[in-house]
């Protein structure tokens, strides 16, 4: 294993205040190669808060409304104040967003540091008019993270009004300062569109280990043949976590609808969501 000491600012957020099978099993994946700080952007009972604080070195817990890069923001103020970022060669932002790792964790991380840049991201979504890494799993060497002008970026994020300018202030933006200061960028994985959204079988076949959650929603339940592919030649922890957490968040019934799927389900779901979205 590398002897790169590793950060995670762990971004979290739930609307039932509850730490679920899910998110211990990421935390916990994470803890075995590094020290993870934790920002729930919600108000959970202690109860809760204690089945995940032995996985971590610091825990927040409050509301904030921030979303993820207000949670990174509380994270890197604690490690700025604790004077620990010296300690690390790798600080990682990561969140929620998704289920996984559906395999172990290490050899993603060491690919990711592999890459020769001061950044990288597990993926970087080209668009026609620019390109940005998606800022659910991004890896910043001390070069970007000790810097004033990141310190200066993420202590100025503020509640906005919607996750729409979140993205383009914070998740575009990071990218955008990240060249503007002379730095590089990378990610194991260049994709185009929804391609995180909407194909996780191929991402898993590429040896991206996470699910997006919204993928168990879209397209009216199109996913779902692939999402059963994953879950079935993941490790058997990731899919007893996920399909628990699963079944919380959407309802045992739904989860059972949309892992009942085959090639021909798939196209009729698909061709379901494109007539209602034409005829709304």
């Amino acid at each position: 294993m590398s002897t790169h000491k590793r950060l995670f600012l762990f971004a979290g957020f739930d609307k039932d205040c509850i730490i679920d099978d899910a998110l211990i099993y990421y935390v916990k994946s994470l803890s075995k190669f590094g020290d993870v700080i934790l920002c729930m952007d919600s108000t959970c009972p202690k109860k809760e808060i204690d089945k995940i604080k032995k996985y971590t070195i610091h825990t927040i817990n409050k509301r904030h409304g921030e979303y993820d890069f207000g949670s990174y923001k509380r994270c890197f103020q604690y490690a700025h104040d604790k004077n620990i970022l010296k300690n690390y060669d790798y600080l990682y932002l990561v969140n929620d967003s998704v289920f996984g790792p559906t395999i172990n964790i290490k050899k993603t991380l060491e690919d990711i540091e592999n890459i020769k840049t001061d950044a990288a991201g597990l993926i970087i979504s080209k668009h026609k008019t620019h390109e940005f890494m998606e800022s659910w799993f991004v890896r910043l060497n001390k070069k970007i993270f000790i810097s004033k002008w990141f310190y200066d970026f993420i202590n100025s994020v503020k509640c906005e009004e919607n996750k729409s300018v979140v993205t383009i202030k914070y998740e575009h933006g990071l990218t955008n300062l990240i060249k503007s200061n002379n730095c590089s960028f990378g990610a194991l994985r260049t994709v185009r569109g929804r391609t995180t959204y909407n194909k996780p079988k191929y991402l898993f076949e590429h040896n991206i280990p996470f699910i997006k959650k919204m993928s168990f929603t879209r397209h009216n339940g199109a996913c779902g043949n692939q999402i059963k592919y994953v879950l079935k030649h993941c490790q058997p922890s990731a899919c007893k976590a996920i399909l628990k957490t699963a079944n919380r968040l959407y309802g045992e019934k739904y989860v059972n609808w949309l892992l009942k799927s085959n090639s021909l389900k798939t196209f009729i779901r698909n061709i379901k969501y494109i007539t209602n979205k034409i005829w709304k």
